[in-house]
């Protein structure tokens, strides 16, 4: 199907003119009288062909070329005027238009144009189209799940990956932060260059700018050489600063300084080194909180979560827990040589609340591909003993609470999922609050 065309010009007599001509050579058009009437239809994935007038009072053919290339640079631009001569032509070529036409235009000339451009658009488009899919499938293979919240963190994630903004990752312990950071380097423009990481919490306060900043030969006590600090080494990659919230504060200030002026100087150097990095961070903790109590820098916090990404906690995410676990168990049984084992009843891994998230949940994996009960011993075996031979009560409640795990992980406001449960939202509220299974919403929501 061809492009529609965009069609601007001041004057009503050829405006009309031009879109019937369009229109005969099978188009549809959009006639419009000025660039602010045609800002409605200039979208960057829209299907369009735009073709403009140059001289025009207020914004001319030139300053609709600049707006639509500041949209999408692949949407094709025809200008077209009566006044041309080969300067202009040159000007707008240069410009990014995809033809200059003047007038008066031949019209089997200007179709043919139109029918090359909407070929290219059409192309483009495509192109896009399957590069997403191949994202989509790609950071599906990545991050695994299909619980409403983890749907809604891959897209987030895909719309961030294109953009080179600072993110912070929020979410539990064993959660999958790095992961995610990883999905942002990898589907994003700096997938060629370095992905570095560094846990802020397993340095020593004495060697984290060191490690992060670099240092000079002399810059303290058993410095003999030059040393490339991990943030010179992400140099047109990406840095990945996990456990941000255990960051000295003295390295907190001198990374501020980085991401502010994008020049850093190792320790004992007075030169000022030029970095083209993004920065993702991860943290368990609420740093605003930190802020508050000064134990982080709240100038720190603002250009940190310029982006920010919550990473769900497993007992959110219904039965996404057993997809991932027979996922672990099949790549723990391939590991290990051994052949998949039975699967067994699952139905208390439901149950558990996964305090150390999918890093405990691949463990648990590994114990039954060994053959041993998932849930292995101690008090989490003890707490599913008791619940399979508990009282009628008890066995009521485990089950009250898979369900509401379920529900929650389909998605939607407390109001829309005690709507599908039949009870009230305060009902909804007091149980949650009774399974421990509160969300960061309620607070807005109460």
């Amino acid at each position: 199907m061809p492009s529609t065309i965009v069609l601007i010009d001041d004057d009503e007599e050829v405006l009309e003119a031009l879109a019937e001509t369009f229109r005969l050579g099978g188009y549809a058009v959009e006639p419009c009288a000025s660039l602010m009437a045609a800002r409605e239809h200039l979208k960057r994935e829209a299907d369009i062909v735009v073709v403009t007038d140059v001289r025009m009072p207020a914004r001319d053919g030139f300053a609709v070329l600049s707006e639509v290339k500041a949209i999408d640079p692949d949407i094709p631009v025809i200008l077209i005027s009566g006044h041309a001569d080969v300067p202009m032509a040159v000007s707008a070529m240069r410009q990014g238009a995809h033809d200059f036409v003047e007038k008066p235009a031949d019209p089997a000339y200007v179709l043919e144009l139109l029918r090359r451009a909407s070929s290219l658009r059409g192309l483009v488009l495509d192109h896009r189209r399957m590069a997403g899919n191949i994202q989509s499938r790609a950071i599906e293979q990545r991050i695994l799940g299909q619980s409403a919240a983890i749907r809604r963190m891959r897209e987030i994630v895909l719309a961030l990956a294109e953009v080179d903004s600072t993110v912070l990752i929020h979410g539990e312990t064993g959660t999958g932060k790095e992961l995610v950071a990883r999905a942002l380097h990898d589907l994003g423009p700096r997938a060629r260059g370095p992905f570095v990481a560094i846990n802020c919490a397993a340095l020593p306060a004495t060697l984290i700018e060191s490690e992060l900043f670099g240092h000079e030969p002399g810059a303290f006590t058993g410095a003999k050489d030059r040393r490339i600090g991990r943030i010179e080494q992400a140099h047109q990659g990406t840095l990945f600063l996990d456990e941000i919230e255990s960051m000295p504060m003295d390295a907190q200030t001198r990374l501020l300084r980085v991401l502010q002026e994008r020049r850093l100087e190792r320790l004992g150097g007075g030169k000022e080194i030029p970095v083209d990095l993004r920065v993702i961070a991860a943290t368990k903790a609420d740093l605003a909180a930190l802020a508050r109590i000064g134990q982080f820098r709240e100038d720190l916090v603002y250009r940190l979560a310029v982006l920010p990404i919550e990473s769900p906690p497993l007992r959110l995410r219904g039965e996404d827990v057993l997809l991932l676990f027979r996922h672990f168990v099949a790549e723990a049984a391939a590991r290990l040589r051994r052949p998949l084992p039975p699967e067994g009843d699952l139905g208390s891994l439901l149950a558990h609340d996964w305090p150390g998230n999918i890093r405990e949940l691949r463990n648990a994996a590994e114990r039954a591909a060994l053959g041993f009960p998932p849930l292995g011993p101690g008090p989490v075996a003890q707490a599913s003993a008791r619940e399979h031979g508990a009282s009628l009560e008890a066995r009521m409640a485990a089950h009250e609470k898979r369900e509401l795990i379920a529900a929650l992980a389909e998605g939607g406001t407390y109001e829309e999922i005690a709507r599908r449960l039949e009870i009230t939202r305060k009902t909804l509220y007091l149980k949650l609050r009774a399974h421990g299974l509160g969300r960061p919403e309620e607070a807005q929501e109460t």
